[in-house]
This record gives C-alpha cells, structure tokens and sequence, in this order.
C-alpha cells in the first residue's frame, strides 16, 4: 500500500468523470433518433446495455490509478 498521495488519482478522476459525461452526452444525442421508433422494451434492452457498456474499461483504468501501469 502506497503512503503518498500520487497525480494520478485526481486527474484519473476528473478523465473518468469527463470522458462519462462525453459517452452521455452521445449517447443522449444520437441514440434516441436510431432506436426512438423501436418498441419500448427493445429500447429498454438497449438502453440497459449502453449504460453497462462504459464499465468495460474500467477495470484497467482503475488499475492505472492506483499502480501506473495498465496490466
């Protein structure tokens, strides 16, 4: 365990937090036009898998973080 405080932990956080709401701002924008006319619970099912998508990369992100390195 680390006892000083490193850079990457702040800017890893305000990346996290711009690159979420980049990802909404996209998927607010040009999802509803594709999939608007599809039946609600199509939608759902999509909407349910976009909002599950952006926690992929997260893992390797975190491990960046906290160690510096991406494996």
């Amino acid at each position: 365990m680390r006892t000083e405080p490193t850079w990457r932990i702040p800017v890893g956080i305000l990346g996290l937090c711009a690159a979420l709401l980049i990802y909404g701002i996209v998927i607010a924008r040009y999802a509803p036009a594709i999939i608007g006319d599809w039946h609600a619970l199509l939608q759902t099912v999509i909407y349910l898998a976009l909002g599950v998508i952006w926690l992929l990369p997260l893992k390797r992100f975190l491990i960046w973080m906290e160690t510096g390195r991406w494996r």
